[in-house]
């Protein structure tokens, strides 16, 4: 099992980023739907239509997400952590994800930046 360690500046402030993680209109929009998702501890949420799927372990409100991720036929979940800091209408994401199966993990860490992070960006900074 690996780790994937990004960081991301968004020019946008931390609200908005934010509801880019747990709305699920949002998350649609940027191509991660169907989704359920919302920003309570202990829900129970999917993405891509179920293809990646688990449950919020921690949450504080626009600063930080804890979830635990399931996809294709992991034995246990991927921990995934996003930390929000705004600082003058810039967020800074950093995106912390353990437990990444071997195999996978240049598909998952690529897949960030292709399917969800930067389309959030490019979402977020028009």
């Amino acid at each position: 099992m690996k780790s994937i360690n990004q960081k991301y500046e968004i020019k946008a402030p931390v609200s908005e980023v934010w509801q880019a993680l747990v709305n699920p209109k949002i998350i649609a929009d940027l191509g991660a739907g169907p989704a359920k998702m919302n920003e309570k501890v202990g829900t129970k949420f999917s993405l891509w239509g179920g293809d990646i799927y688990g449950k919020n372990i921690e949450v504080v409100k626009e600063k930080k997400l804890v979830q635990e991720w399931f996809g294709g036929k992991w034995e246990k979940p991927s921990i995934l952590t996003l930390i929000l800091i705004g600082k003058e209408g810039v967020t800074e994401l950093d995106l912390i994800q353990t437990d990444v199966p071997n195999e996978e993990v240049k598909d998952i860490s690529q897949g960030w930046k292709d399917y969800y992070i930067g389309p959030m960006i490019e979402m977020l900074q028009k």
